[in-house]
Order: structure tokens, then C-alpha cells, then sequence
């Protein structure tokens, strides 16, 4: 996964398919989640940090977790984060952090997770008590929505019922699932993304 990613980052913020993306992602979070000046906030699969640059201006510190060094690089270089997000390339599966957060965002990261049951426990593990995830990512696809040889895709996006269900496992209520965005590929297909939200018990 680290190797497609390296390639990708070169040209990630200019592909318009993604700033789209993003934007509505951006968007969406900021509609459904609360937030504010104190808040310590994960974004796991940051990737780039698109989805930072709409929530750093509202909280207090974002730690941008990628096992993507390259992406990461274009990140820690953009101005406007500098200061705000902190930049750590890690498995935090592997290694978990010792910090807690307030909120926990992620897009379209996700499906590149294999074991989706342990990753919503480290979420859990990685909460202070009362927190909050937002995670977006696709609906349950065919498998058309990437490429056929794309690297590091271990899920043709997510059941609704199946993840509320993991989510409830780890003790989260007030579990809320919105369409964040209905991405259309160059193959003229539409493809919902959502948006859950969650409280840590």
C-alpha cells in the first residue's frame, strides 16, 4: 500500500476527483460533529491532509496518522498546518498511540483496512470516554469503484447494518449514518459515500 501511495502523492491535490471528495467529506464533518477549540482530534488515514485543512481552524491539535510517509510529506508542507497538525507515520494497529483524542476522523481509509472489527477497537482504545468518530467511506460496491489493480483495497466499500453492529460491539451509541457525497467515476457510475457518526460509551 505504501508504494501506491508514494506514486499518488505526487499529484493527489490536484486530482479534481478527489478535492471533490474531499470538500464534501470536509463539509459534511463539520456539519455533523461537534467541535471546538479544545479538542484533540485523530484524523487516521490523513493522508494528504485534505480533510484536516477543514477541521484544523476549529480545534485545538490534529495528529494526522498515515502509514503513508509520502503523503504525509505533502501534509507537514502546507503552510496553513503547520502549527495545528502533527504529522505520524505509523500502523497504530501494530503500535498504538498513547495520546486519546476527542474525535477520531477518517475518509475513505477504511476499506484499505483488512481486519475492519480491530480497527473499530482501536478506534475505541484510542477515545477518552464521551468521544467521537467520524468516519466516511463507500457503501457496499461491486468492486468497479477502483481500478482492478489497484494495491491495498480490502473491503468494495461497507454494509451500513454490518458496521453499526461492530460499532455497537465497542460499546458506541448514538450511531448515525448520513450520504456525505454520491461520487461519480469515469465509468459514469454514482457510488454513495457516508458519513457515521458515534459516541464512545
Amino acid at each position: 500500500m505504501s508504494d501506491h501511495f508514494d506514486e499518488k502523492a505526487k499529484t493527489w491535490d490536484a486530482d479534481e476527483f478527489v478535492r471533490q471528495l474531499s470538500s464534501a467529506i470536509g463539509h459534511a464533518i463539520l456539519e455533523h460533529t461537534r467541535l471546538n477549540r479544545q479538542m484533540k482530534v485523530m484524523d487516521f488515514g490523513a493522508g494528504t491532509g485534505l480533510i484536516s485543512s477543514h477541521v484544523a481552524p476549529l480545534v485545538d491539535k490534529i495528529l494526522a496518522v498515515d502509514i503513508s510517509a509520502a503523503m504525509l510529506d505533502r501534509l507537514v508542507a502546507k503552510p496553513e498546518l503547520q502549527g495545528k497538525v502533527e504529522a505520524i507515520c505509523q500502523n497504530i494497529l501494530e503500535q498504538p498511540l498513547a495520546e486519546r483524542f476527542d474525535l477520531i476522523m477518517s475518509a475513505m481509509a477504511m476499506h484499505h483496512v483488512e481486519d475492519t472489527a480491530r480497527l473499530i477497537q482501536t478506534f475505541a482504545e484510542h477515545l477518552a470516554p464521551g468521544a467521537r468518530i467520524a468516519l466516511a467511506d463507500l457503501d457496499k460496491e461491486d468492486g468497479s469503484f477502483h481500478p482492478a489493480d489497484t494495491e491495498g483495497v480490502y473491503h468494495s466499500g461497507f454494509e451500513r447494518d454490518s458496521l453499526q453492529g461492530l460499532l455497537e460491539a465497542q460499546g458506541f451509541t448514538d450511531i448515525q449514518f448520513i450520504t456525505a457525497h454520491k461520487a461519480t467515476r469515469d465509468n459514469g457510475r454514482e457510488y454513495p459515500i457516508f458519513l457515521v457518526t458515534a459516541t464512545r460509551g
